[in-house]
């Protein structure tokens, strides 16, 4: 099992910046890939951006590349979403999530049952 908490969201205008961490306990973080997902009001759960066991390869939705930026710390069972030039539409729960047997090269992006644990989700919110 593991264990999943995510933080660092909160209120934000347009423009402006977020960091949001992912604290992992139990077994140990470095056998998983890692990823973040958001969900809407109203939306269905979407991938947003994926890093692998390693952190060597990345993934991003369309809709936030060149402004999101993932990243992990093995040693510090940490991993971390930077999130820059935000946007109303950016407006969402932000969970990650953890999965040992997820694919990130493949031709369709990472999808919600391909990851095996989940946070518990933290509110970002981009003001117009």
């Amino acid at each position: 099992q593991v264990q999943l908490v995510e933080s660092g969201g909160g209120l934000v205008q347009t423009g402006g910046s977020l960091r949001l961490s992912c604290a992992a306990s139990g077994r140990t973080f470095s056998r998983y890939a890692m990823g973040w997902f958001r969900q809407a009001p109203g939306k269905e759960r979407e991938f947003v951006a994926g890093i692998s066991r390693s952190g060597a390869t990345t993934r991003y939705a369309d809709s936030v590349k060149g402004r999101f930026t993932i990243a992990r710390d093995n040693a510090k069972n940490t991993g971390y979403l930077q999130m820059n030039s935000l946007k109303p539409e950016d407006t969402a729960v932000y969970y990650c999530a953890a999965g040992g047997t997820v694919v990130l090269g493949s031709s369709r992006p990472p999808r919600s049952n391909d990851y095996d644990y989940w946070g518990q989700g933290t509110q970002v919110t981009v003001s117009s």
